[in-house]
């Protein structure tokens, strides 16, 4: 697999690897559905319709977007393959789905979790181990051990929402429902928004997940004018690691109950439920709520029963936590269940987040592109066999969100060639590297905007900047008064 090295200066090339193989015209067999709605999840009406989708089978012309430079000063230019293409490379065997195959998963997954809350309770004791240090050295293992599985079978929820776990629509929906609920995760509920992500990948305006702020926004945020931030001083790192860990720990029940990070236009849902209505807490933007705008009113009765499921589960835990004790299940259920949602915020932020990545205004986005703003990491054994390679095929997923886990190793080889120089991968250093990239997220990207002097079709393509002196300056605005 060749790599293609950035075009910055010796010593100054980021960790990034933009990985793509020789080209083959003729190696895989096409498929015969080329349409770039990939997925049968439900259409929104607030989404991109199939005939908008198609249209993105459209080549580019450099000219219309001048010169592009991303974060760590590489040239960018805007992907020129259409979904057909990718579509027609990926080997027709990928897109097979066997639900006993991925039930095996479920069952392993299970076992891993019941075998070693066993080992634990069973050995884990004064009586084998007399030492306490030791035995809450053991017990932190446990939490983490077991914060892993859960992700695992999160994941695999995760397959049963784009109906990439098996064929069947009732098997895929009572296994996630299960799964989810089980995780304390609304599971209906997450399914509609995540479709809409999906489907919005990259739209500055209408994305579900870590959408970046604007330069605005942001100056916004900090009381400055927009002209102000080129001039701003270095943000503290012990901010930026106050922020990181406030993001890891509470990150994804805050995006439950209030769609942090997630778009803020909620007025432009054509049913009228976003009417005056603004992410935050007690505002009715939530994954809880059948009157949400994230939904339309068809999908009502099943936010309702993802919050049965969620009941269910809730009532469980609380019948566990006055049998076995509360202190038991602290260490048992709730220490794992905050391990789990540091896995989820991690995963999906660096798969979205990146110095290399772009964002698009609605003028310029289209799946093809959005899609492409996606980035596959490497995490090793864990990513690979405990996460179901989740980090590592992410590119492909936002493609062709129903080819199982199990396929989507070979799919991704097929489609970088035919991504080429779009294709975008960090690898480097492995799970070190892909915590280590967390830190740097947090350093690089802290707002988007254009290119400095981007003009046409550009000035629709924005890159991250950040106060801290890393990669590209801001761009510097004349004051506005």
């Amino acid at each position: 697999m060749a790599s293609v090295s950035s075009a910055l200066p010796e010593g100054n090339k980021p960790a990034l690897r933009r990985t793509q193989t020789e080209a083959t015209s003729d190696s895989y067999p096409g498929t015969a559905d080329a349409s770039p709605f990939d997925s049968p999840l439900e259409r929104s009406a607030s989404n991109t319709s199939l005939s908008s989708l198609a249209s993105d089978n459209v080549k580019t012309d450099k000219a219309e977007f001048g010169k592009l430079l991303d974060t760590y000063g590489n040239e960018f230019e805007v992907p020129d393959f259409t979904i057909k293409d990718i579509r027609d490379a990926i080997p027709a065997h990928c897109f097979e789905r066997s639900a006993l195959h991925s039930l095996a998963h479920v069952v392993r997954d299970i076992i891993y979790l019941t075998v070693t809350f066993y080992v634990w309770n069973k050995y884990v004791t004064p009586e084998y181990i007399p030492m306490k240090a030791a035995r809450v050295v053991l017990w932190g293992l446990y939490t983490f051990m077991q914060g892993l599985f859960g992700t695992g079978l999160w994941v695999l929820a995760h397959e049963c929402g784009h109906q990439a776990f098996s064929p069947s629509r009732l098997i895929n929906d009572t296994v996630g429902w299960v799964l989810h609920s089980a995780l304390l995760v609304p599971y209906f509920s997450w399914k509609f928004s995540h479709s809409k992500h999906h489907k919005a990948t990259g739209n500055i305006e209408r994305d579900m997940v870590f959408v970046p702020r604007t330069r605005e926004q942001f100056a916004s945020r900090i009381g400055r004018f927009v002209h102000e931030i080129s001039e701003l001083t270095e943000e503290t790192p012990i901010y930026t690691l106050i922020h990181l860990i406030g993001q890891q720990l509470i990150g994804w029940p805050n995006y439950l109950m209030t769609n942090v990070t997630g778009h803020n236009f909620h007025e432009r849902q054509r049913e009228g439920r976003g009417k005056g209505k603004k992410n935050g807490w007690f505002t009715g933007v939530n994954h809880f709520n059948p009157s949400s705008p994230l939904y339309e009113e068809r999908e009502a009765p099943w936010i309702i029963v993802s919050d049965i499921g969620i009941a269910i589960a809730a009532t469980a835990l609380i019948y566990l936590g006055n049998t076995f004790g509360w202190s038991n299940m602290f260490v048992w259920y709730f220490l794992p269940y905050l391990w789990v949602n540091h896995w989820l915020v991690a995963i999906t932020y660096l798969q979205h987040t990146d110095p290399s990545l772009p964002h698009y205004t609605p003028d310029q986005w289209n799946f093809v592109r959005g899609a492409a703003a996606t980035i596959d990491r490497e995490f090793g054994f864990i990513g690979r066999h405990l996460l179901h390679g989740i980090i590592e095929t992410h590119v492909l997923h936002h493609y062709v969100s129903t080819i199982p886990f199990y396929h989507a190793d070979e799919a991704s080889e097929a489609i970088k060639k035919v991504m080429g120089r779009h294709y975008r991968a960090d690898v480097q250093d492995g799970p070190i590297g892909f915590i280590k990239a967390m830190w740097k997220a947090a350093r690089w990207c802290q707002w988007v905007e254009p290119t400095e002097g981007a003009e046409g079709k550009g000035k629709g393509v924005l890159f991250y900047r950040n106060q801290n002196g890393l990669g590209v300056k801001p761009a510097k605005l004349p004051k506005t008064n």
